[in-house]
């Protein structure tokens, strides 16, 4: 491999990729081709990486779920999403929404989610043009509408128990 400076040169495109953030198999390879490598070329420098462990799948898809959870505050839809156009089969999907579920719950990053936007504000005193738009953010943001109305109305009740409570 070290003798043919083409599969070099794609090697090293390949490690400033990945220096730069993790990707998946299918992201690397698409950004090689996309520099006009061959398919040999890019298959020899995936299996290099892969000697390495430069490239995980499994684990690079833990991480990008987690990072979406955790930081991006996403549903699982937007997750599951994501990490199918990255190239991450649909068992090894399911998996990692799993994993990152059971410590980053959805129904808390909603809650979180709801508290970031209303600002200190209480949900009773949105009007329904408010919760409308609060409900499109959380579609958005790869939540389900079943879920979020759920969410919407646990915390108005919230919102009326600690009122009742202050009285």
């Amino acid at each position: 491999m070290a003798d043919d400076p083409e599969v070099e040169k794609a090697l090293q495109k390949a490690y400033r990729l990945l220096a730069a953030r993790a990707r998946s198999e299918k992201e690397l390879r698409s950004k090689l081709k996309e520099k006009q490598f061959g398919s040999p070329t890019i298959d020899s420098v995936v299996a290099r990486l892969y000697e390495l462990t430069y490239l995980d799948d499994e684990a690079f898809a833990r991480q990008w779920a987690r990072h979406l959870a955790a930081d991006k505050l996403s549903g699982n839809r937007r997750i599951e999403i994501s990490l199918q156009e990255k190239g991450i089969g649909k068992t090894l999907r399911e998996q990692v929404l799993a994993e990152i579920r059971q410590a980053v719950p959805e129904r808390e990053i909603i809650r979180q989610v709801i508290r970031k936007k209303l600002k200190g504000g209480k949900l009773l005193r949105q009007d329904g043009r408010e919760k409308r738009r609060l409900a499109q953010h959380l579609l958005g943001k790869g939540f389900t509408p079943d879920l979020i109305f759920e969410m919407i109305r646990d915390t108005e009740e919230e919102y009326r128990d600690d009122d009742r409570q202050s009285d």
